[in-house]
């Protein structure tokens, strides 16, 4: 249950990131280091998500 629960928040909590990566990317370009950061934190989001879907 507990896992279940987590995976569909840790879904949501990527899709928000993906928006605000996207949205920022736009404004400041794909090389900006606020968008390099961003891209980070999904990539460990991401990393987070596929560890608890094996």
């Amino acid at each position: 249950m507990f896992n279940t629960l987590y995976k569909k928040v840790l879904k949501v909590v990527i899709e928000i990131k993906r928006k605000d990566m996207y949205r920022k990317a736009q404004e400041l370009g794909f090389t900006h280091p606020e968008v390099v950061n961003c891209s980070q934190q999904l990539d460990h989001l991401l990393n987070k998500y596929t560890k608890e879907a094996a």
